[in-house]
């Protein structure tokens, strides 16, 4: 996998073309939508009903394990695949705990990273990074990623929802690797990802129609199950109950959300101390 280069450049932002980041932010009940990012979400909603409470799911676990990692002492956060900094967002679920909390958001859509800086801008502790995850060296030896965080402290990354982006020719296997052994000793990996290996015949028909849809488009979507997560994780210190239905992932900091469902999967994971 070569990550020289990051081919990712912020482009004009259409305001007449739906959002999947502002469509994710209405999910989540946020107000930081428009009514066609709104309209996109709903269609999407026609093939994979549970999308809303997946959104939900995912941004519960993002919320149980920063609360985690503070109390573990991390100061430091990479979220890549951010998407819109609202409702319920590491740099706020962090600071309720610890004031003294440096974050990087990472993401490759324009309209996020617009979004992101705006709302970022006053805040010295926070970077905004336009970035692809699969370029690893981009990130982590940006000058902004280095102005912000200590590479001699521990620090959490953070993949909440967006591998399933990342086929498998793209090596999400050797991308995780590349991030693994560029962290500081003793930081976290936390992972959550689309499956239907659990699912209803009804369920794995709705989520294999949504696929469908996404395979012509920018970003293919990928189910995966957590026999495949384990793997990219292995070597690490799984941290219990390891990779499961993320509703399920330490459900007693934050009651679950009373999915119906059991399409999230997740997980966090230490690098050796």
């Amino acid at each position: 996998m070569s990550n020289e280069k990051n081919p990712s450049d912020t482009a004009a932002v259409d305001p007449e073309k739906p959002s999947v980041a502002r469509a994710y932010d209405w999910y989540l009940g946020g107000s930081t939508n428009t009514p066609i990012d709104r309209a996109f979400a709903e269609r999407i909603l026609t093939v994979l009903p549970p999308a809303k409470t997946m959104a939900v799911d995912n941004r519960n676990f993002l919320r149980r394990v920063v609360t985690y990692l503070v109390d573990a002492g991390v100061r430091q956060f990479i979220d890549i695949g951010s998407g819109i900094p609202t409702v319920g967002n590491v740099h706020e679920v962090a600071r309720d705990l610890a004031p003294d909390v440096n974050v990087v958001y990472v993401d490759n859509d324009p309209v996020a990273v617009t979004q992101s800086r705006l709302l970022l801008r006053d805040d010295p502790a926070t970077t905004v990074i336009d970035a692809d995850l699969r370029y690893p060296d981009a990130i982590l030896n940006h000058p902004d990623t280095r102005a912000v965080l200590d590479f001699d402290s521990p620090i959490a990354l953070l993949m909440i929802a967006v591998l399933h982006f990342i086929p498998d020719r793209d090596d999400p296997a050797g991308i995780i690797a590349a991030y693994r052994d560029a962290l500081p000793r003793g930081s976290y990996l936390a992972l959550s990802h689309l499956t239907d290996e659990t699912a209803s015949p009804e369920l794995r028909r709705q989520v294999r129609t949504c696929i469908d849809l996404y395979q012509n488009s920018a970003s293919p979507l990928v189910a995966r199950t957590r026999h495949t997560l384990s793997q990219w994780i292995d070597g690490l210190t799984l941290i219990p109950p390891g990779v499961t239905i993320a509703n399920q992932w330490n459900p007693e900091s934050l009651p679950p959300s009373g999915s119906d469902h059991d399409l999230v999967i997740a997980g966090l994971a230490q690098l050796p101390t």
